[in-house]
């Protein structure tokens, strides 16, 4: 499934960079033609309406307004020192003859025969009798024309008006250098083009898998997800139908053997209904966190008051399982936080320092001052934990069982609870751990301010 999709993300960044390359080459290749058009019909319309003066006939306007054009184009400003000018002029005068050289001109009667051809070599083309009919009944005539030879050309004729005079007179210019200049320019955008396509594949490739890589893990943290939360539901589920079924075939015809049986069925059945129970809350209380649904307060808390309240409350615990249990508060003062979500996070730590610690073991509470935040951090002698799951335990039904004993059963939820409740507190949590010498899990929370704040 990934791979199609990166494959269609590659594709479609592909297209994206095709159409970047294609616009800007696309358009320079345009551009440059049209420059050529534009001035080569601009040279051929100045040439015209010098031929027009030569033979003293009246100017069309559309000349004049070209010739007009043409001078201010090339006009060379003049400089203070008179050697310079000259120098420019001279620069302008050799462009202007080079422009113009190119064009030929014919001297044509009204059939397009050849009248007149000033120049020493013969023109690429013969006259164009076509050109010459336009020209002759609506007065000029635009057209561009390929020689026998595969030459392309552009034409202007021009009827002359004078009675003793010409009938037509016809300029043009052979535009092979300017397609020479317009086949490099699309040779070296294609290759360039090309060659800028093939990175961008490589690039385009290579950023669609970058870009999966979030949505591949949260697929994957989604299936493990599911997984997990089947199999929990599946296993109360297997037993209370176990029970029901023993309840159904073994049930004793003795009175008090058959209420002490469904007494202890039922048991098992209420104990299954717990399980479930509290891990539905916490699912729901997590898809809250997830949610941004979940109200937490802002309030200054006293940590050796919630200290006390843990060792208080936990201590009993401890001792019944032969833990030590130890609070040390190095003088952490207040911290800014929910008092209920603050106590709720280290009663899940404590509880999995207590399954995790064997009887002899130590759990241990200890406050510091981190940088600018307090810590509270609990640690145990336990097991600990491998370093190939220790990057994984804050997710959801992930359970390293396979290195921490599992002395009472859970559902793998607590300290993605306790993650979520310390993160929605704008805090942190971290862990460290060491096969056969214990885990550390460290809670940094704001400090409170001086003065109480409102929220």
């Amino acid at each position: 499934m990934f791979r199609n999709l990166r494959l269609q993300l590659t594709l479609l960044y592909l297209l994206a960079s095709f159409a970047l390359m294609v616009l800007p080459g696309g358009g320079i290749y345009t551009a440059l033609k049209a420059y050529f058009q534009r001035t080569t019909d601009l040279a051929l319309q100045h040439k015209m309406y010098h031929e027009f003066q030569v033979l003293g006939a009246p100017v069309p306007a559309a000349l004049v307004n070209a010739d007009l054009d043409w001078s201010s184009r090339r006009y060379v400003p003049p400089m203070v020192s008179r050697q310079r000018e000259n120098i420019d002029r001279r620069a302008a005068e050799i462009a202007y003859t080079g422009e113009l050289a190119a064009i030929f001109v014919l001297v044509l009667d009204a059939d397009g025969k050849v009248l007149f051809n000033p120049s020493t070599t013969p023109p690429p083309i013969e006259p164009v009798r076509e050109a010459v009919a336009v020209a002759m009944e609506q007065g000029y005539d635009w057209r561009t024309t390929r020689t026998l030879q595969g030459t392309t050309v552009r034409l202007l004729t021009y009827r002359v008006t004078r009675n003793d005079g010409p009938a037509v007179l016809q300029v043009g210019r052979a535009l092979d250098d300017q397609e020479r200049v317009l086949q490099r320019a699309l040779v070296n955008i294609l290759v360039f083009g090309s060659i800028g396509l093939v990175v961008m594949g490589f690039g385009s490739w290579w950023l669609a898998g970058r870009s999966l890589v979030p949505v591949q893990q949260a697929w994957e943290r989604q299936q493990r997800f599911i997984a997990n939360a089947s199999h929990e539901l599946r296993a109360p589920l297997t037993l209370m139908r176990a029970s029901a079924e023993v309840a159904r075939r073994s049930l004793p015809t003795d009175d008090q053997e058959r209420a002490e049986l469904l007494t202890e069925l039922l048991d098992d059945v209420l104990h299954e209904c717990d399980h479930m129970n509290r891990m539905v809350e916490n699912l729901l209380l997590l898809s809250r966190l997830d949610a941004g649904k979940l109200t937490v307060r802002r309030e200054v808390i006293a940590l050796p008051d919630v200290l006390a309240d843990m060792q208080r409350q936990v201590g009993r615990l401890a001792s019944e399982r032969g833990v030590h249990l130890v609070v040390e508060d190095q003088g952490s003062g207040t911290v800014w936080g929910d008092s209920t979500y603050l106590r709720q996070v280290l009663l899940i730590l404590l509880d999995n320092a207590l399954r995790h610690t064997p009887p002899g073991g130590t759990v241990r509470i200890t406050t510091s001052t981190q940088g600018p935040g307090v810590a509270v951090e609990v640690s145990d002698t336990g097991s600990g934990i491998a370093a190939e799951h220790l990057p994984h335990i804050f997710e959801r039904f992930y359970r390293p069982d396979c290195t921490r004993g599992t002395e009472s059963r859970g559902a793998g939820l607590g300290l993605s609870i306790a993650r979520a409740l310390v993160m929605a507190q704008q805090g942190s949590i971290v862990a460290a751990s060491e096969v056969g010498v214990g885990t550390r899990m460290r809670v940094v929370l704001e400090p409170a301010p001086k003065r109480p704040r409102t929220v």
